[in-house]
């Protein structure tokens, strides 16, 4: 049996950081896991560092489980975004660790391929609607069967999902945060006229989907629904902050549209109960952020008694390496839905060569051994980790509110 003889802890800034775990074992193989965690990134890593790096030491790496039941029970302080992607890193590590010994690519290791690839949704973004028009038909003459819609709120001097100066959308722009200016009643105005045009330059074969990003209450949200299901949404993301899980009862209760949640999600409990009494429709807990590959198995197990697929968060704060382990998974479970897909630059790329790819509106983790990816750390040793936090929110009138 393979022994844990060496993990270290890389953090990286290809135009944005990351956080990478490299375990060795005593026969040479190695594996690597995704820890980045957007605008925390560094307490991931001392927590990674100084707290579960010692304990790895010596470990046989086919344990998964048991090292998994060791990380998440033996802290006692459990749960919590820090500690569940730490845990996530080395559970990926290991899962790349297994299918290498066994030749095999993890999601052969889970069961075998349910489909033929992973759907995959782009995003379209543009500070007008004619933009945001403009930016989907580019990305369905890409290939792409699903597309996000984000459009700027006229008023508003910035809106989630729409980049400065027209450059690729990384949220993380600041050493400190920087502010935001948000107007709900504006924005409500401005969503059903962008699906109302989006439907009728689009048509009806693409998907359209909405990230409303936890900035309504239940009732705002169920009354945007409602005005936007004459257009069929395939989801609408986030639409209210869900610590209070009954809060999506009360949004179901006035509108049909497919409702999704769970990016900032770690564990099964942040959800069990949207999913058990069917408030929503896709789960978008991630790999990295909700214990690893074992713990989202579990996640899809319990969503998949009550209809409920998968919608993982898939942005450029998740490396390459938690796309690909992203992929595996979805390939393999019965109840996937959707994967997000924002691509990397092509800096990332190189620091992290894959296996994985895109066609046809799917994308396929691949078939190399593992996980299908790596990490260049002779590259990555190139590009200085640099501070970079996520922003704040604010209403017109200065009352902070959910970003």
């Amino acid at each position: 049996m393979p022994k844990i003889v060496k993990a270290r802890v890389i953090v990286t800034s290809p135009r944005r950081n990351f956080v990478t775990l490299k375990i060795e074992c005593d026969d040479g193989t190695t594996g690597v896991g995704d820890a980045t965690l957007n605008g925390r990134e560094l307490a991931v890593a001392s927590y990674l560092a100084e707290h579960v790096v010692p304990c790895l030491i010596g470990r046989e790496a086919h344990q998964i489980e048991d090292i998994w039941q060791y990380l998440y029970k033996g802290a006692y302080w459990r749960r919590g975004p820090v500690t569940m992607t730490a845990i996530a890193a080395v559970d990926m590590a290991l899962w790349d660790i297994k299918g290498k010994i066994a030749g095999l690519p993890v999601y052969q290791l889970l069961g075998g391929a349910a489909r033929e690839g992973c759907m995959v949704y782009a995003h379209a973004n543009g500070t007008t609607i004619d933009d945001t028009i403009a930016a989907a038909k580019a990305a369905m003459d890409a290939g792409y069967l699903a597309v996000r819609l984000q459009c700027g709120v006229p008023g508003l001097p910035s809106t989630y999902g729409v980049a400065k100066h027209g450059e690729r959308y990384e949220p993380a722009d600041a050493d400190l945060p920087s502010e935001s200016v948000w107007s709900t009643s504006k924005y409500l105005r401005v969503v059903p006229e962008l699906f109302r045009v989006a439907r009728e330059e689009l048509g009806w074969d693409v998907h359209l989907l909405h990230d409303i990003h936890h900035r309504l209450t239940p009732i705002e949200a169920g009354r945007l629904g409602r005005d936007l299901e004459p257009y069929r949404p395939f989801w609408l993301e986030d639409a209210t902050p869900a610590e209070n899980q009954d809060a999506f009862r009360l949004i179901r209760q006035h509108t049909t549209a497919p409702l999704a949640v769970g990016e900032i999600f770690n564990s099964i409990w942040d959800c069990k109960t949207l999913i058990e009494n069917q408030w929503i429709d896709y789960i978008r807990a991630t790999v990295v952020h909700a214990g690893g590959i074992t713990h989202m198995r579990r996640i899809a197990a319990l969503a998949d008694l009550y209809q409920v697929r998968t919608g993982s968060h898939g942005a450029t704060d998740l490396s390459p390496i938690c796309m690909a382990a992203a992929l595996h998974f979805g390939l393999s479970i019965p109840n996937f839905g959707i994967q997000e897909h924002m691509p990397h630059t092509e800096e990332t790329d190189r620091v992290f060569p894959h296996a994985y790819s895109f066609a046809n509106g799917l994308m396929h983790p691949g078939d190399k051994p593992g996980l299908g990816v790596d990490i260049d750390e002779e590259l990555a040793g190139t590009h200085a980790y640099k501070r970079a936090f996520l922003p704040v929110n604010r209403l017109e009138d200065g009352t902070l509110w959910s970003w």
